[in-house]
């Protein structure tokens, strides 16, 4: 009886605790939709951001709300279908209902020059 209990115990444990794959994959789900993206540039060049390092427009890098800093994000214009891999860096955006600016370097590459439809898809 006991070491069915003691079974019981760990299996209940260790599905509580995930592991990072699948937090990983939760994750991914959750934020694998369309979301407005815009671009950031001259204004914080220079500037620190969240996770300590100066910003770099020309670097191929994000601000996200949520998603871990030091994490990787693969983002899809979802009118042209150009896709980059950006760094996430610095918390934001904080107008409306944006969710994710770019900066200068990534927004070109996706031909964003305002504001623009996206797929994020944490990786």
């Amino acid at each position: 009886m006991k070491k069915l209990t003691l079974a019981f115990i760990l299996f209940a444990v260790g599905s509580y605790f995930s592991s990072p794959a699948e937090a990983s994959r939760r994750h991914a789900t959750k934020h694998n939709h369309k979301s407005i993206a815009s671009w950031y540039g001259p204004g914080f060049h220079g500037k620190k951001t969240a996770n300590g390092e100066r910003f770099n427009m020309y670097a191929m890098t994000a601000a996200h709300k949520t998603l871990p800093l030091s994490s990787y994000a693969k983002v899809t214009n979802l009118k042209n279908h150009r896709t980059v891999i950006v760094r996430i860096n610095d918390r934001g955006p904080y107008h409306g209902s944006r969710s994710l600016d770019l900066s200068y370097a990534a927004a070109r590459k996706l031909g964003i020059s305002g504001v623009g439809s996206v797929r994020i898809v944490p990786i």
